[in-house]
């Protein structure tokens, strides 16, 4: 009876192990405007979309305004989004926030140095990095902000805010 229990005992453990989302590497990114964004500050405090684009992303540039408007939902909510450029130029760059009136940060990460760390399979690439610093969601193409807000509300549920 002992060898059951310790057998389910152990089966239990490791069911717990592999529930668990690999960690985000750690990130410190320089924001178009200039802010300085790093990851370390904002694990255990903030739950972090990080959103892989580009200028010439059709879909990326159709999902802009959409993504504003989560991003403005869910600012006051402890909820930080991210929009990275890859494979993309300052000006470029500078260009798409003007033409699609982008309202949360933007980096660049010419070279993918970032987006490789991060799996990156093309843009659009969206990460969710819950509080513990975990990736829970790594999803590709379009139509993804359009599920961001059920998978926040998720991860808000489950974490309260911390007293800080």
């Amino acid at each position: 009876m002992s060898r059951r229990v310790f057998a389910l005992g152990l089966l239990l453990a490791l069911t717990g192990v592999a529930d668990a989302a690999p960690a985000a590497p750690g990130f410190r990114l320089k924001t178009l405007d200039g802010r300085l964004i790093d990851s370390k500050e904002l694990i255990g405090k903030k739950i972090v979309v990080l959103r892989f684009q580009a200028s010439y992303c059709k879909p990326c540039g159709k999902e802009s305004a959409a993504l504003a408007r989560v991003a403005e939902r869910y600012r006051d909510r402890g909820v930080e989004i991210l929009a990275v450029h890859v494979q993309d130029t300052a000006t470029d760059t500078r260009t798409f926030i003007r033409a699609h009136h982008v309202a949360y940060p933007v980096a660049l990460d010419p070279r993918l140095t970032l987006g490789n760390r991060f799996g990156f399979k093309g843009t659009p690439y969206t990460v969710v990095i819950d509080r513990r610093g975990e990736m829970v969601a790594r999803l590709h193409g379009e139509g993804v902000v359009a599920r961001l807000p059920r998978i926040l509300d998720t991860l808000l549920a489950k974490e309260p805010v911390s007293e800080q």
